[in-house]
């Protein structure tokens, strides 16, 4: 991946809505990555701590062991913007999941 994949990850995470949550295939998909889910959750993990990692998750709507604080950090990140974890898992994802 080029450098150029890394910016569009981050054009595509700094649009995801508050409340709303994207998984790290439907961010790949969109910057026409489709099998660099991987690519995208290493990007979350070392790359801009200011944008908003909190929404994206799993393709199950999982939350991120990686994540600052881990998945209970995930989780309280989340919450404070009212989405509900029950079980490290969002559970209302499928209306939570937000697609551009």
């Amino acid at each position: 991946m080029d450098g150029n994949f890394r910016e569009r990850v981050y054009g595509i995470v700094t649009q995801i809505p508050s409340g709303r949550v994207m998984t790290y295939g439907d961010i790949a998909v969109l910057c026409g990555q489709a099998n660099a889910a991987r690519i995208v959750g290493g990007i979350a993990h070392f790359g801009d701590p200011d944008l908003p990692w909190q929404r994206v998750v799993n393709r199950f709507g999982g939350l991120a062991s990686g994540y600052y604080g881990g998945k209970r950090g995930h989780q309280k990140d989340l919450e404070a913007e009212g989405v509900p974890v029950k079980d490290f898992i969002i559970t209302d994802f499928e209306e939570r999941r937000w697609l551009p």
